[in-house]
């Protein structure tokens, strides 16, 4: 719940008289009370109708067990990433290597020593699913160029292209592992 509708709610006022009470309109406050943060006059406005102050309206007032929960929940956070073997997570997103060139299986080598080593950290996920995800994208991008009859050197040119491109991902992920205990190409999503 926003910080504005939580005041609102407070001191018993609707949005239609928030609204009217403030000059600003209830389109606004209804953006701001979905997570919009209100800015400049929208702010100041608001916390001056509101009799609070315009960090009132930006900071979330946790109560105390939220806040031990969020504490909580941030050290599990660290000590989870402290249990992570990136020597462990490095190898598994290299032996992507030996099948970067078929990508129908590129993914299958991490994914069983990922099974085997039981080693499922988000980071694992993450390596595994952009495998699985150029898996899928590489065959159909092949195909497309095999389709439009550019030529043999064209084919082999876009194999060539993909085969590279998967190894410069796997490559560089392994930099960012051994140095910064993150990947540098992810996606958004996981598929496992």
């Amino acid at each position: 719940m926003s910080e504005l509708k939580k005041i609102r709610e407070q001191q018993n006022l609707t949005q239609e008289e928030l609204a009217e009470k403030s000059g600003i309109s209830v389109r606004t406050i209804q953006r701001i009370e979905a997570g919009t943060e209100p800015k400049g006059y929208t702010l100041k406005t608001l916390a001056a109708t509101l009799n609070i102050t315009e960090k009132d309206l930006l900071t979330p007032i946790l109560p105390v067990e939220e806040m031990s929960n969020t504490i909580d929940e941030q050290a599990q956070e660290v000590e989870n990433k402290n249990d992570i073997s990136y020597s462990l997570v490095k190898i598994i997103n290299l032996s992507s290597i030996p099948f970067a060139w078929f990508p129908i299986v590129n993914f299958l080598l991490p994914l069983l020593i990922m099974l085997f080593t039981k080693e499922k950290s988000q980071i694992v996920k993450q390596i595994i699913s952009l495998q699985i995800f150029l898996a899928i994208i590489s065959p159909i991008i092949f195909m497309v160029v095999a389709l439009l009859k550019l030529g043999s050197a064209s084919v082999m040119l876009t194999m060539i292209t993909l085969t590279l491109t998967n190894i410069f991902i796997i490559l560089r992920n392994a930099y960012e592992i051994d140095k910064k205990q993150r990947l540098c190409y992810k996606l958004n999503f996981s598929i496992i």
